[in-house]
């Protein structure tokens, strides 16, 4: 059955119809509302030459607009690629060549980015008076998502038509419990695939709602959104946390029975602030774009603060050797995973080959199994420092100074001095916006007292804020590309 009417016959089998599916600023939508609404705009869609097979760019911030987009696109058995609406438009452009989608759905300023452009505003008109089309049957990729570029160009990661169940079975029931009551806010969107899943796809497979806000909610804007809607899941990644706690009143938030976090390392101090805060827990988890959604997670079953959880669903990982052998418990190694919902790389064979061998996914992360079957995260593979000839895992440090009570964020670096030789810098950002004197030095006794002397930062400098991805990742490559300004700068005081 196609997923758009399949989602259809779900809703009204379990009675949904009438529940709140997505809360926006001008008015609710009920589940029933959102799959007719879907219906008819598949039918405009048709009438713009979408079918089956065919590939729509969805360059949508967080809106019923993008809701509609997607579930409209599947229902014509067609593909959707959501895209970040704040790129380039030479970005855009890339991705509309890239994938072949024969259209563009977005807001209206991005009119002049794709020959064949519907605006948002005018899809929704049109979708009020069309009639429903017909879903179609199609064994046709579902959705694509483009990798964030940290490492080299952008991929299009294809997925299959079933992907959406298995997160929903692995993560929204089996890690998180999600039940029709529940209320989602996520500070990641839905072009990302991190929010796709917390927004879109797990309140569509439970009856519950999600909160839609278009721009990054800030914590103060937060704060008023689980007021209003008495929201129950809240969803983000660890520096906006760290805002969280710096800059809300932990009273508003009564309502929140758990927090995730993903996207980037969280430290285990972090995870106790916050969750002393919030009086809920913060559940750390590890995803991938090419696997579609957590592949560990921390679970309302079992969390340990400093891990990145347990296997969730019926995936099997494996901890592997740089030579594919694996390691023993304890040891760490490059995690490996399958099965993935990843079917593979856009009109790109060679690289999905390479990561894509027997069944299983490199994901590049270096983790360590742990007795009680958790697994503990050491960075990536493909983010390491050199110093000295040896190889430095960057997080290891940073949570180290993170855990200090003055500390809001952390990044270090590898910088060549004048003499070319590589020294680690540190880069954090303070809670107070005049952090205290010597607070550089206590840094680095801090960084003495817990690691060996080759990972203790040369120096450490206050700065406004850490370069990273609209997910939320740390740019390390463009933070070594500032280093030597900020250093000249003398961020210390």
């Amino acid at each position: 059955m196609n997923l758009a009417a399949r989602l259809r016959q779900r809703s009204a089998e379990a009675g949904w119809d009438d529940l709140v599916a997505f809360h926006t600023p001008g008015r609710g939508y009920t589940h029933g509302e959102v799959h007719e609404l879907a219906a008819r705009a598949a039918t405009v869609l048709s009438e713009r030459g979408v079918g089956e097979r065919d590939r729509v760019l969805i360059a949508l911030s967080d809106s019923i607009a993008w809701v509609v987009s997607f579930l409209a696109v599947a229902r014509l058995g067609g593909t959707a690629v959501p895209v970040n609406p704040a790129l380039t438009a030479d970005n855009h452009r890339f991705q509309m060549s890239d994938s072949g989608a024969v259209l563009m759905v977005g807001e209206e300023a991005l009119r002049e980015r794709a020959s064949s452009f519907l605006s948002a505003q005018e899809l929704l008109s049109a979708a009020d008076s069309a009639n429903a089309a017909d879903p179609v049957e199609t064994d046709g990729p579902l959705y694509v998502y483009y990798t964030s570029g940290t490492t080299g160009r952008p991929k299009g990661v294809v997925y299959g038509q079933d992907s959406l169940e298995v997160y929903h079975d692995a993560v929204g029931q089996g890690a998180f419990g999600i039940t029709s009551g529940d209320v989602t806010l996520s500070v990641s969107k839905m072009y990302f695939g991190y929010g796709f899943n917390n927004t879109f796809v797990f309140p569509l497979h439970t009856g519950s709602s999600a909160v839609l806000v278009e721009d990054r909610p800030t914590p103060e804007v937060a704060q008023e959104l689980v007021t209003r809607y008495g929201v129950t899941l809240l969803y983000s990644v660890p520096s906006w946390y760290a805002r969280l706690i710096a800059e809300a009143d932990a009273g508003a938030f009564g309502s929140v029975r758990a927090a995730v976090s993903g996207g980037e390392a969280l430290t285990a101090d972090l995870a106790g602030k916050v969750g002393k805060f919030l009086d809920a827990p913060l559940l750390n988890q590890l995803g991938a774009t090419e696997v579609g959604c957590a592949i560990t997670a921390n679970t309302i079953h079992f969390d340990r603060p400093g891990s990145i959880g347990k296997p969730v669903g019926a995936l099997e990982v494996e901890v592997r050797d740089s030579s594919g052998q694996p390691v023993a418990d304890g040891e760490q190694g490059e995690l490996w995973v399958r099965p993935v919902q990843m079917t593979e790389y856009l009109n790109l064979p060679d690289e999905t080959a390479a990561v894509l061998q027997s069944g299983w996914f490199r994901t590049r992360d270096l983790v360590v199994r742990d007795d009680d079957g958790a697994f503990t995260h050491f960075g990536r593979a493909d983010d390491m420092e050199m110093v000295g000839g040896i190889t430095v895992a960057p997080t290891e440090i940073e949570a180290v100074l993170s855990s200090h009570p003055e500390v809001r964020e952390a990044g270090v670096v590898a910088v060549p001095d004048e003499l070319g030789q590589t020294k680690l810098r540190a880069f954090v950002v303070t809670y107070a916006p005049h952090p205290p004197s010597g607070l550089a030095e206590e840094l680095v006794e801090l960084a003495r007292a817990r690691l060996a002397p080759f990972k203790v930062p040369r120096s450490v400098h206050t700065v406004p804020g850490l370069p990273r991805t609209p997910s939320g990742k740390l740019r390390r490559y463009l933070l070594r590309d500032q280093a030597p300004d900020l250093l000249k700068g003398d961020h210390d005081g």
